[in-house]
């Protein structure tokens, strides 16, 4: 019978293993390499050599757009796209704190929480407001992304949390 200590170990042999053998196939480069898939808006993922200036931001929300508005409406933070919008807003002023930019980001972790009226998640609504900060004319890089649905946030009425990871 396998111990829970030997999955463990096991784990990070396999682990270690795999990031000596992607160290070796990168080593020659110094270049952060995006690995597109052309026909999605998102990256397959990103390989970030060591020596890089790496910038983590924690879950961000959208901030409050009507403080008269009543608690538990979405007139007080706005509907999933209107949050969306204003949360990456406000992940780009967060990297210019730290002298980033959204050029620099290659990965972001979404959490959507439904509409309570629905009880669906506006999946739509997110995909529209990520297609104007990333993936189009203005900025061209793609991020490798992972959205994923939640019961619900830390507050009721936020719809969308994001995760930026940065690096230049």
């Amino acid at each position: 019978m396998i111990k829970f200590h030997q999955v463990l170990l096991l784990s990070f042999l396999l682990t270690s293993a795999f990031s000596c053998q992607n160290q070796e196939n990168h080593i020659s480069t110094n270049e952060i390499i995006r690995y597109d898939r052309p026909e999605s808006g998102i990256l397959k993922g990103v390989y970030i050599p060591v020596g890089k200036e790496l910038y983590f931001t924690s879950g961000l929300v959208a901030p409050v757009k009507d403080e008269n508005a009543e608690i538990g409406t979405y007139q007080r933070y706005g509907n999933t796209y209107e949050q969306s919008v204003a949360t990456l807003k406000k992940i780009e002023a967060t990297l210019q704190e730290a002298k980033f930019e959204l050029k620099d980001v290659y990965f972001l972790r979404v959490y959507l929480a439904p509409n309570r009226n629905t009880g669906e998640v506006d999946f739509d609504a997110w995909f529209k407001a990520y297609g104007e900060f990333f993936n189009n004319d203005n900025l061209k890089e793609k991020v490798a992304r992972s959205t994923i649905a939640v019961y619900s946030l830390a507050h009721p009425d936020l719809l969308i949390e994001i995760e930026a990871c940065a690096a230049k």
